[in-house]
């Protein structure tokens, strides 16, 4: 390994340009060896790729999309599940002294 305390700035700066584009390089590789292996499978296994790239991936998190119940009068862009940690807006809401229903949608 060489030791870069020794190397100037414009030499560290060459050599992470090169870092870059072997970076850059090795994952232009994987990603195509990857896709490579892939069609490989999927050909062995009778799949087209039309069929292939026609699969919907499942919700990976497993979590529904869930309807917002509250928004914020004073800004319609908060909106809130009324699941979860309140945000911040909420929180200010109630301590106000109004009541949650009247941000209810």
């Amino acid at each position: 390994m060489q030791d870069l305390s020794k190397l100037s700035i414009d030499q560290l700066r060459a050599l992470e340009v090169q870092v870059i584009d072997e970076l850059k390089t090795r994952h232009f590789l994987s990603v195509s060896q990857a896709r490579e292996q892939i069609l490989h499978i999927a050909r062995n296994a009778g799949i087209s790729i039309e069929q292939l790239t026609a699969i919907k991936t499942p919700n990976v998190s497993g979590a529904s999309k869930v309807p917002m119940k509250f928004r914020n009068p004073d800004d319609t862009t908060q909106v809130w599940s009324g699941r979860g940690r309140q945000p911040g807006w909420v929180k200010q809401w109630i301590e106000s002294g109004r009541s949650l229903d009247e941000a209810r949608l």
